[in-house]
């Protein structure tokens, strides 16, 4: 489970800002919303949380900051020497656009919590470490830090940490990572902190999860649990057909023969997985429609993430969405996040991070107020990320929609009216 995620000279992320899922002390929802997690010492999470703010405040560079961590971890050993790391510093500060872009995670994984982080400009890693807290203090795994003066890293290993050190150490290029250069040459040690990262940690909007996810799920004999979700939200289908058709046939018929013939060749051992849904007619019977053309857009939405969402729950996996609400009505929200805040459908403490602008949620009862996070810009154009939690409010009798929408919390777009006459130039 995810714990506490930071950021910083990253994307709209000036300043180190840091996301948290450790519940605060209130005890709204403590039953529901609230997973209890014994890792030497108890810790009490949040199981979804949700992040409001106006368009270009930094809601989706938070997920995409995280997201470039996630891949470097992974794609890191089995990178070249001169390969530049996916990093994008704040460009807005200029002492800042040569600096290091940092990252830091704390989570659980097979019941310890780590805290594993590292800083990196596109050349290479100027920073990389791991702790550890099996028994609920601090071990020291390893460290990194560049030596500019001496043109080589600083090492500090614990004492607590097993395997050929030396050997890893020597095979960690400076445009790599230790954690997963480590891992790849077997320390099994450190494979749940590789593996949280690789398997765990999960995007959908800011990574390119196929479209045809659900489909595939169905497909692999998963279309029973698939319609269960749909017909419980009153998208009422009889069956889905998912079949296999070569890409040459998928390709839109009015498409240059040409052109469809180089696809066709490039794309000669790829397969298209074809949708067919079936309604009942009037008289009970089964009638066919095309998925991708007769169905609308808010139901391939859903359908879309029905199969991430099944698979989530069940491997008690941390979730990050990016504009949850796109083509879904706010009940469909609503739905998707009491699976989630809800000990019976998610058992394993599965979590949800979402970014949003449908503010019905904030009136619907069912989020804590250390759930609520905002996104804003400051003067300097940078990010700032907060928790309604940090605000005095009436626990069980504020309207959050309205003082929110009021700009009681900020985060708000900054409008201007727009073809209206100074009244100064009458």
């Amino acid at each position: 489970m995810l714990l506490e995620a930071t950021i910083g000279n990253c994307l709209s992320y000036n300043h180190l800002q840091t996301f948290s899922l450790v519940a605060s002390n209130a005890n709204e929802h403590e039953h529901s919303n609230v997973a209890a997690v014994q890792a030497a010492n108890k810790h009490r999470l949040l199981r979804t949380a949700v992040i409001y703010g106006p368009n270009a405040s930094g809601k989706s560079n938070l997920l995409h900051g995280l997201l470039a961590m996630r891949n470097i971890i992974v794609q890191s050993a089995a990178s070249q020497r001169g390969d530049a790391l996916p990093v994008t510093p704040f460009k807005l500060d200029h002492q800042k656009r040569h600096a290091p872009t940092e990252f830091e995670v704390v989570f659980i994984a097979e019941n310890v919590r780590y805290q594993y982080g590292f800083t990196a400009t596109k050349d290479k890693v100027h920073e990389e470490w791991l702790f550890a807290f099996p028994k609920g203090q601090a071990q020291t795994w390893f460290q990194r830090a560049w030596d500019e003066e001496q043109q080589d890293y600083e090492w500090n290993f614990g004492s607590n940490l097993q395997g050929e050190k030396a050997v890893w150490r020597r095979s960690t290029r400076n445009n790599a990572l230790f954690l997963s250069t480590a891992v790849q040459l077997n320390s099994l040690q450190l494979q749940p902190v590789f593996d949280w990262f690789s398997n765990t940690l999960k995007f959908i909007g800011v990574d390119k999860i196929p479209s045809k996810y659900t489909a595939m799920k169905v497909h692999k004999g998963g279309k029973a649990e698939v319609l269960n979700y749909l017909n419980s939200v009153g998208i009422n289908l009889a069956d889905i057909a998912v079949t296999e058709v070569p890409v040459s046939e998928a390709l839109p018929p009015d498409m240059p023969a040409k052109l469809r013939e180089r696809i066709a060749q490039d794309l000669k051992n790829q397969v298209h997985l074809d949708v067919k849904v079936q309604r009942l007619d009037d008289q009970n019977k089964p009638i066919d429609f095309s998925f991708e053309t007769e169905e609308s857009e808010g139901t391939q939405r859903f359908f879309s993430l029905v199969g991430p969402w099944i698979d989530v729950l069940e491997q008690g996996a941390v979730l990050f969405v990016d504009e949850l609400n796109n083509s879904l009505h706010t009940n469909l929200v609503l739905f998707l996040l009491k699976l989630f805040n809800n000990p019976v459908t998610n058992p394993k403490n599965a979590q949800l991070v979402f970014t949003t602008h449908d503010t019905n949620q904030l009136n619907k009862n069912v989020l804590r107020r250390d759930q609520i996070w905002f996104c804003e810009k400051n003067s300097a154009q940078a990010t700032e990320l907060y928790a309604l939690s940090d605000f005095k409010v009436r626990k069980g009798r504020e309207d959050f929609e309205r003082a929110y929408l009021s700009g009681r919390f900020g985060a708000l777009p900054f409008i201007k009216e727009f073809g209206v006459a100074d009244e100064r130039e009458e």
